[in-house]
């Protein structure tokens, strides 16, 4: 058992819970109302359940490697993957943050936060075999 990505796994499983639920009541909903093109309105709504879609796997795989039901070599690849894409998630938004307009961007844009903490997660387990 790695403790490392059961507790990546935990936290990825939290911010699964939220982004269907805050997310979907903070983000999808006002989307919807809003009045632009309606092509790009549907694009978006698309792309919060491709990130839904990605947050739902990478937690089932974190489970299944932090129990160890995929061989060491595989689970290697899979949360280095994982790893490095919620890092860049992180960087993207803290990027995106710090260079907008909405007063206390780093508090309305928090979810960078607990993606580097799975991904520093995920990087302890992978480093501390």
């Amino acid at each position: 058992m790695n403790i490392y990505f059961l507790i990546a796994a935990i936290i990825s499983l939290f911010t699964c819970i939220a982004h269907l639920t805050f997310g979907h009541k903070q983000f999808v909903k006002p989307m919807q109302q809003a009045q632009f093109e309606p092509a790009a309105k549907a694009a978006m709504h698309c792309v919060f359940h491709y990130v839904s879609v990605f947050l739902v796997l990478a937690t089932m795989v974190l489970f299944a490697c932090g129990l160890m039901l995929v061989p060491a070599m595989q689970s290697y690849s899979l949360v280095l993957f994982i790893a490095l894409n919620f890092i860049l998630f992180a960087i993207w938004q803290i990027y995106i943050g710090y260079f907008s307009d909405i007063a206390g961007a780093f508090r309305s844009l928090f979810q960078w936060f607990f993606f580097l903490l799975i991904s520093g997660f995920i990087l302890f387990g992978t480093f501390s075999r």
